[in-house]
C-alpha cells in the first residue's frame, strides 16, 4: 500500500509488547514523506498564481447543475437513497439541483479554484431540508473517498446527531480531509460547525471575494464574504444572495488554492495558514501591521 498516503491507510495490527497505537521502531521502516515548512506566511506564499488544480473537492448539499455557466461542470454527482434493506447508500446520479443551493455554492467554489475539482453530494431535498441520516450518510462517503476539501453549507440542530457527525469531523481530520462548514444564520446551535476540527465559517459584508478575517471570539473561526454575493441561479441566470451557506464556499475555495500549491499540509497546518494569511493578521512583505 505504498501509493496511499499514511494518514489514509488502515491501522497496524497491535504488535505485542508495546503499548496500543504505538510504533516498534525495529520492525516498522521509517518512510519519508512530504511535508511544507510553514516560513513567513503571506497571502502570497499561501496561494498566489494557484487556481485549485490537484484539488478534489466535495460539495454535500442539495446536488449541483453542472451545466449552469458559473459552474462549467463537474466530475461526479451522487445521491443519498435507500437500498434494498431500507438502508441509505451512496449511488451515481445525473447531475442536478431542484433546489438550488448547491449549485450557488459550487459556483463560488468555482469562482474561486476555476480548476478545482468539483463533486456533488446530494444529501438535500427539493425544499432544502434533508435527514440527519442521509447527512451522516453522504459526510461518511465523501471522507472515506478521500476528498481533500468537503464543503458544508449546512448544519443539523438536531442533537442526536452530535456524536456521530463529532466522531466523522475527527475521522476526516486525521485522514487529511478537510471540512469547511457554515455557522447558523440563526443563533442556534447546530452541528458541525463548532467542532473544534473543522473550518467554521460566518459572514462579513465587504464586497471581495478574497478578503477574509480570523475571529478572535470562536466557535465561528473565519468570517468570509457572504451578502450580495453573486451565485449561480436558476436557469442559467447569476442572483445576489446572502448568508454563511455562501461564505463558506469562499474558505473552501481558498483551502483548495492553499492546498493546490502546498499538498502536503496537514489539516492543522491549513486552518494556521488561513490565519496567518487572514486580512486581518497578515503583515505585507517589508511592512508592519498597526493598530
Amino acid at each position: 500500500m505504498t501509493d496511499v498516503p499514511p494518514w489514509r491507510r488502515p491501522p497496524r495490527d497491535h504488535f505485542p509488547g508495546v503499548p496500543a497505537w504505538s510504533m516498534p521502531v525495529s520492525v516498522v521502516p521509517q518512510e519519508p514523506f512530504a511535508v511544507s515548512p510553514l516560513g513567513p506566511v503571506t497571502q502570497e506564499w499561501a496561494w498566489g498564481g494557484a487556481d485549485g488544480s490537484g484539488v478534489r473537492v466535495c460539495v454535500l448539499d442539495s446536488g449541483v447543475d453542472a451545466d449552469h455557466p458559473l459552474v462549467g461542470g463537474i466530475d461526479g454527482a451522487r445521491d443519498v437513497i435507500p437500498g434494498e434493506d431500507g438502508d441509505l447508500t451512496v449511488v451515481p446520479t445525473e447531475p442536478g439541483d431542484a433546489a438550488g443551493h448547491g449549485t450557488a455554492c459550487a459556483s463560488v467554489i468555482r469562482s474561486i479554484a476555476p480548476a478545482a475539482s468539483l463533486t456533488s453530494v446530494r444529501v438535500l431535498s427539493s425544499g432544502r431540508h434533508g435527514s440527519g441520516a442521509a447527512l451522516l450518510t453522504g459526510l461518511t462517503w465523501a471522507i472515506e473517498e478521500g476528498f481533500d476539501v468537503i464543503n458544508m453549507s449546512l448544519s443539523t440542530t438536531k442533537p442526536d446527531f452530535r456524536d456521530a457527525l463529532r466522531d466523522l469531523s475527527d475521522h476526516a481530520y486525521f485522514r487529511r480531509c478537510v471540512i469547511v462548514a457554515s455557522a447558523h444564520n440563526m443563533p442556534v446551535r447546530s452541528y458541525p460547525w463548532p467542532f473544534a476540527s473543522v473550518i467554521s465559517v460566518a459572514s462579513h459584508d465587504s464586497p471581495n471575494p478574497m478578503t477574509y478575517y480570523y475571529n478572535p471570539s470562536p466557535p465561528v473561526e473565519f468570517y468570509a464574504r457572504g451578502v450580495r454575493v453573486p451565485v449561480a441561479g436558476p436557469g442559467g441566470r447569476q442572483l445576489l444572495s446572502t448568508g454563511n451557506s455562501f461564505a463558506t464556499p469562499h474558505i473552501a475555495g481558498i483551502c483548495a488554492l492553499i492546498l493546490s500549491k502546498h499538498p502536503s499540509l496537514t489539516p492543522f497546518q491549513l486552518k494556521s495558514v488561513l490565519y496567518l494569511a487572514a486580512e486581518n493578521v497578515a503583515v505585507p512583505d517589508g511592512g508592519a501591521r498597526v493598530d
